[in-house]
């Protein structure tokens, strides 16, 4: 069990406070003489989809504009739309540069803008004290978070995006079918999980689902399906641009890695707890299965949480339990996967300089937790531990997520055409739930990345 501690139960000596008080001041005062109207009178352009993030934008932007002399030009259109709209913006020259800042897809979205020079570097920004704040504090948010958009540049690793908010992934649960299939015990490991996802099916002949999961063919599941292998292979290597799905080469896949084709096949057995049309089930259906009472548990994204406890929609509100992924692994520790927004900035900027102070001032400290208060998915650390941002939401789903973001690392593989790797799987797992044993339908997958590999 995981429980959400706040930093102030710990009482401060006076020592302790008259220190920390000294720290604090010096650390205002240096904020203080940062230079926010450095930029005063420029103007740019952000571009944005209808988002909660947005609309939280839109309350705080005349305060950027009144603290920084920035004239801010926000456009914003639906999402469908905004994907084809990004796309032109970044690809724009001169004149044509149509966007100073814009609302960043923090996977192979974002990586493969990067590949076409597309996406500006932030590290020059980062690293420069007359630009960014000394109380901006970017080590607050979680590692795993910022290397979504981590790429070399000339052999360093440099940051391209600031997330804005994040899912990721952990177990909710039905309490009153937990309570009446399982005695009201909550799984604490997968195995358990397991078991008690096909005890709810059986006992109720098949009226209950044990677990509402993504099914479908499709390489987007790989982010959820990332989340549950992470849980198993537990502590290891996830660095860029391999991730976990290959040995630190491109040579050496990992698809038949015991932990990870223990944690395809977790997913698979999941899968077959389900419903019998699961296969045809992708996330909409499995959250408005679990969300109309007709599932005991479900794993998808912790963003799911706040339209769960929404007594006008929801029938299950004040009904839902939260956890972390039942942990399947020898650390003992729960280990997820994410997938993010976040603000970057066109290598094509006009004004990238004011581009970057919009993007600090709308992430810091101060306004994040505003703006996060929309969405239920800010990605600092302290903001879960702010009693305005945290008291917005259920404490069993804040407890949860906050326990979840320390071992939460992205799913990104940078790589040109990793969909057709993420959907061979899909495939593993698909042949798992169809009844061939997870060792020989990882080594079957294992020698299609090979073949993959090569080709490419």
């Amino acid at each position: 069990m995981y429980f959400f501690r706040r930093s102030a139960l710990r009482p401060l000596s006076v020592a302790a406070a008259t220190a920390s008080m000294l720290a604090l001041s010096g650390l205002a005062t240096s904020a203080a003489a940062f230079d926010w109207k450095q930029f005063s009178g420029k103007e740019i352009t952000v571009m944005m989809p209808e988002h909660p993030v947005t609309v939280g934008v839109r309350t705080l932007v005349d305060k950027f504009q009144d603290e920084t002399g920035i004239t801010v030009n926000l456009q914003t259109m639906a999402e469908d739309l905004y994907f084809d709209r990004m796309e032109v913006a970044l690809r724009g020259q001169g004149d044509n540069s149509l966007t100073d800042v814009y609302f960043l897809p923090m996977d192979s979205t974002a990586y493969t803008q990067f590949s076409n020079g597309l996406v500006h570097s932030l590290q020059g920004f980062i690293d420069n004290p007359d630009m960014t704040a000394p109380d901006y504090d970017l080590a607050d948010i979680p590692a795993g978070f910022l290397d979504s958009t981590k790429y070399q540049v000339d052999g360093n690793w440099e940051y391209h995006g600031i997330p804005a908010s994040f899912e990721t992934y952990i177990l909710f649960y039905n309490k009153d079918i937990v309570d009446e299939y399982l005695d009201g015990k909550v799984p604490e490991t997968m195995e358990e999980l397991l078991a008690a996802a096909h005890t709810v099916k059986e006992k109720s002949d098949g009226r209950i689902a044990g677990a509402a999961m993504r099914g479908i063919r499709s390489d987007t599941l790989i982010d959820t399906i990332t989340g549950i292998v992470n849980n198993s292979v537990g502590e290891a290597s996830r660095d860029a641009p391999y991730n976990v799905w290959f040995d630190g080469d491109w040579e050496k896949p990992r698809l038949d890695d015991p932990a990870i084709t223990r944690g395809l096949a977790n997913y698979a057995e999941l899968m077959k707890a389900g419903p019998v049309n699961i296969q045809a089930m992708d996330w909409p259906d499995a959250s408005q299965l679990f969300q109309a009472g007709g599932a005991a548990f479900f794993i998808d994204a912790s963003l799911f949480g706040p339209g769960f406890e929404n007594a006008d929609e929801s029938p299950i509100a004040g009904k839902v339990g939260y956890s972390v992924i039942p942990v399947d692994n020898s650390t003992g520790n729960p280990y997820t996967a994410h997938w993010q927004w976040g603000y970057g900035i066109p290598a094509n900027a006009s004004n990238a300089d004011a581009g970057w102070y919009f993007v600090q001032w709308m992430t810091n400290k101060a306004n994040e937790p505003e703006i996060g208060k929309l969405h239920g998915g800010a990605p600092r650390l302290s903001t879960w531990e702010n009693d305005g941002y945290s008291g917005a939401f259920n404490p069993d789903y804040v407890a949860t997520v906050f326990a979840a973001m320390p071992n939460s690392q992205t799913s990104v593989v940078q790589r040109a055409g990793w969909s057709e790797f993420a959907l061979r799987i899909v495939d593993v797992i698909q042949a798992i739930y169809g009844g061939e044993t997870p060792e020989a339908a990882a080594a079957a997958g294992q020698e299609d990345f090979k073949a993959l590999i090569a080709k490419n």
